[in-house]
């Protein structure tokens, strides 16, 4: 459903600026082809910002592109309501089938699942078989994953195990572009430097800006008449003098003697009258201590040690108080401008919005100085206890194994290989996050299009020599996909000499291919020798106990006990890859939810060969030619089908006609 989706939420609507861009562009990303890049996509920032804008963007971008995909908007009290509801109705199965089957998942505010274990839970259920099917999660907080209190770590590992982004404050430039775009929505005009005078206020948020924006429209429509840019300034009290403890900066609020704003404006008289008659209702240093605790909110600083003296009664050196924070404040911001000159991918961490965590920031910022900024890491959605076994990969499997045991002795290289979807990368991601619980390990695990990318980077930022000490203070590098190495001089010189290194330092290398690599082509020989020379560990086509592991766990996902009758079919169909197996069994489910009935063989059959429950019965202790007639018509060979394309993202399984 989609009716839930505000039509004023578009990519159209929103304003992008340089506190947006990188949230905006994943959206836009995501929207165009959905389960296939950055999944979940968890976008944070605080109140006012933006995200249920950009995230119910995301969604009519995705109906719009593909007009039969299945999207849901919710918020997460929303969703929690719609479960209990279901609880209590005994229809608790058709609630989780209900959102398994999603094409599209919009979750606003999930900073709430704080101290709700069930619901946590239920999430995780959902994001996993979400995620396993290629259906797109797109979730927004006022905090990342790790921040949001009380949240489980596997939660948190399968939350940011996509791509986590922030929306931050709007800049001059975007405030004033926010401005002009409402007002003409509205047919507001106004005289020059009018609303450049609004944008100069730096609101802390867009909403606060709409705020100012509609008081100014109600000014107009009241008088009948245009202000100018010194009216406005009046209206909205900017441009007076700064108050105790704001840091030289004005607040937005008046602030001149008896509060006229002069030219009998009575308007202004009005809002003049309350800010006195609030002022003097509230002790002076209670006003301050709430103007600073705004004003760095906006901003996007916690401010518990300010909020602390509010809870007092009468709390002793207050002004020394709100200067020592804003000090904290404004080296947090140095630090933080510092770190997003020499690595951008290190900025925006929630430790620059803390004053409390200042050492913290401090030390990162060192690190990044150093080039020791820690590269990629390994995706938490893949652990080594949830991948299959069997005859087909159990080499590669026990020199896994065998790594971890002894790191940079056993097998150093170890190169896994086989055609796609076999859960080459599963295992490669499995053996970084076994690696990452070492003491003191810095775990490089990315793809080798990533590894290009980043060096390109280097390159254009004149930052290779950083980008170099990044890597060699690895303890384990993990490439996916070495073979897109291929025609890149540059990429390969530089891997070569990192390769030498860490395997000199005795520092495991762990590579996936899709074939031996000596038939690689395009690969330097060089290269190719290295990686031959360790251990080259084959995954096949997965077998009949690697197919039944899989059909198992993905029917416990799906909260189905399992059919041993269509885990017994299923598992004696041939499969290419365990993403065809994935595919099928999706197919099945897809078709039992549809019908609200079981998974059963039955059904198994007449979806993936055409063939009626009835028919499968009649038939039954009986050999076949292999040759299966359609009820749709026409002949369709089993050996003759197509269980995986090209393009990972398509999980779609087609057959020959």
């Amino acid at each position: 459903m989609t009716s839930a989706l505000n039509p004023k939420y578009s990519f159209d609507t929103f304003v992008v600026g340089a506190a947006n861009r990188l949230a905006v562009t994943a959206g836009r990303t995501v929207a165009e082809n959905p389960g296939s890049a950055y999944n979940p996509l968890f976008i944070y920032s605080g109140s006012g910002l933006g995200k249920t804008h950009l995230l119910m963007a995301v969604g009519h971008a995705a109906k719009k592109a593909a007009p039969a995909l299945n999207i849901e908007y919710l918020t997460l009290d929303e969703y929690v309501e719609a479960f209990h509801a279901a609880i209590a109705a005994g229809q608790g199965d058709a609630f989780r089938r209900r959102f398994q089957n999603v094409d599209v998942l919009l979750v606003d505010d999930v900073q709430f699942l704080t101290n709700r274990k069930e619901m946590q839970s239920e999430l995780l259920r959902l994001t996993e078989a979400l995620q396993v099917g290629g259906h797109q999660i797109v979730l927004t907080s006022d905090r990342p994953p790790p921040e949001i209190a009380d949240l489980d770590e596997r939660l948190i590992s399968r939350l940011s195990g996509g791509l986590v982004v922030d929306i931050g404050a709007p800049d001059y430039e975007t405030r004033v572009a926010i401005l002009r775009r409402k007002a003409d929505e509205r047919g507001a005009k106004f005289e020059p430097g009018v609303l450049e005078t609004v944008a100069g206020a730096e609101s802390g948020n867009v909403r606060e800006l709409m705020g100012a924006l509609n008081r100014l429209v109600a000014f107009q429509a009241v008088n009948d008449r245009s202000i100018n840019a010194e009216t406005a300034k009046q209206l909205l009290g900017i441009g007076t003098e700064a108050a105790p403890g704001d840091g030289g900066k004005t607040v937005g609020r008046e602030a001149t003697p008896a509060g006229r704003t002069g030219g009998g404006d009575e308007f202004g008289e009005f809002l003049a009258d309350v800010t006195v008659t609030v002022g003097k209702a509230v002790e002076a240093w209670r006003a301050r201590v709430g103007e600073a605790v705004l004003r760095w909110e906006g901003e996007g600083y916690r401010t518990r040690r300010l909020e602390a003296l509010l809870e007092r009664d009468t709390p002793a050196a207050v002004d020394e108080v709100i200067t020592a924070f804003t000090q904290d404040v404004e080296r947090l911001k140095e630090l933080e401008a510092e770190v997003a000159e020499l690595d951008p991918q290190a900025a925006g961490q929630s430790v620059f919005r803390d004053p409390e965590r200042l050492g913290e920031a401090e030390e990162v910022a060192a690190t990044v100085r150093n080039g020791a900024a820690p590269p990629p890491g390994p995706s938490g959605a893949f652990p080594l206890a949830a991948y299959a076994v069997g005859p087909s990969n159990e080499v590669a499997v026990g020199a896994a194994r065998a790594v971890l045991k002894q790191p940079g002795k056993k097998y150093n290289p170890l190169v896994l290989v086989g055609k796609s979807g076999l859960g080459k990368t599963h295992l490669l991601n499995a053996i970084g996050l076994e690696l990452a619980r070492g003491k003191r390990a810095v775990v490089a695990c990315l793809s080798t299009q990533a590894f290009v990318d980043e060096l390109i980077a280097a390159i254009d930022g004149d930052r290779v020599d950083w980008w170099r000490a990044r890597y060699r203070r690895a303890t384990a590098l993990l490439l996916d996909d070495i073979h897109l190495i291929a025609g890149k001089e540059r990429t390969q010189e530089e891997l070569f000499n990192l390769f030498n290194l860490l395997q000199d330092k005795e520092r495991q290398l762990v590579f996936t291919a899709p074939a031996q690599p000596h038939t690689l082509p395009g690969l330097e020989e060089r290269i190719a020798s290295r990686l031959a020379g360790g251990l080259v560990a084959e995954i096949k086509e997965p077998d009949r106990d690697v197919k039944r592991a899989v059909l198992e766990r993905m029917l416990g996902q799906n909260n189905a006990s399992p059919d041993p009758a269509l885990v017994d079919y299923l598992a004696d169909r041939p499969a290419e890859s365990v993403r065809g197996l994935v595919g099928e069994l999706q197919r099945v489910i897809g078709a039992a939810a549809a019908q609200d009935g079981p998974l059963t063989a039955g059904l198994a059959r007449e979806v993936l060969e055409g063939q009626s429950p009835r028919d499968s019965r009649r038939s039954a202790g009986f050999r076949t030619s292999g040759i299966v007639v359609s009820s749709l018509g026409g002949i369709k060979s089993r050996e003759k089908m197509v269980w995986d394309w090209s393009d990972v993202a398509d999980r779609v399984i087609e057959e020959f006609r």
